[in-house]
């Protein structure tokens, strides 16, 4: 579904991204793992078209995407999670779904978009209740549940998320990963970064270890969660700690 060759994203002089190759096929989950700076985010922010120095291949079912503005990628059908929600504060929870949908809008399906209103309010219930209440005083955890809500209005085939748990309590973090495995039995192919490495694992079917731009190490979750060079460097001695940060 998703092929990357050779990427390479720099940042004026500064290279963020250095060759980092890897494929995300229909139905997976993938987590990309990684410290600090290793260019996590970078990657994401490439593939869904908000940089564009970059070089290299992204191929998205064969149809290349590089010049391709996010709007055009968000009709092919990816859709991206960001880090820290960037939900729009001074609009309601409604207004905020509807504008993930602002695709859908375009191609005139009015009763799609209804449709997926009902799926997202089921699947998070809170956000019925806080429907017409400004997004912004929402607490940590609606908003990353907004901010995945918003993004599947646009009825993704690939969805990305960077950083679900970043700064959310144990149990919310419990409860968005359920969320993510639900959708990929749904049918949604997912792309994770995370630096709560052991969590995004667990629910990963493959993994890539990033470091300072290169791809350092890849293979089967099961693999990455017993290496022991990841649980030196992205588990912890309990292999079991919530790990917040910044790409």
């Amino acid at each position: 579904m998703l092929r990357i060759k050779n990427l390479k994203c720099s940042y004026g002089s500064i290279m963020a991204v250095q060759g980092v190759s890897l494929s995300v096929r229909q139905g997976e989950i993938i987590s990309i793992i990684g410290a600090n700076g290793s260019g996590k985010s970078t990657l994401l922010l490439a593939i869904c078209g908000l940089l564009t120095t970059w070089k290299g291949e992204i191929l998205f079912q064969d149809h290349n995407l590089k010049g391709m503005s996010p709007t055009t990628i968000v009709r092919q059908g990816i859709s991206m999670v960001p880090e820290g929600r960037q939900i729009f504060s001074p609009l309601s929870v409604m207004d905020n779904l509807k504008m993930g949908a602002y695709t859908i809008y375009k191609k005139g399906l009015k009763k799609q978009v209804d449709h997926d209103l009902e799926m997202i309010m089921n699947m998070f219930p809170i956000l019925r209740e806080r429907a017409d209440q400004l997004a912004g005083t929402l607490s940590g955890g609606e908003q990353q549940m907004l901010a995945i809500g918003r993004a599947l209005m646009a009825r993704p085939r690939l969805l990305v998320l960077d950083e679900p748990s970043m700064g959310l309590a144990p149990k919310i973090v419990e409860m968005i990963f359920a969320v993510i495995q639900k959708l990929r039995q749904e049918g949604v192919t997912i792309l994770l970064v995370e630096q709560n490495a052991r969590a995004a694992l667990k629910i990963a079917d493959r993994g890539y270890v990033l470091e300072t731009g290169k791809m350092v190490i890849q293979g089967s979750a099961q693999e990455l969660l017993v290496d022991d060079d990841v649980k030196r460097a992205y588990l912890g001695k309990d292999y079991g700690n919530f790990y917040d940060g910044r790409d």
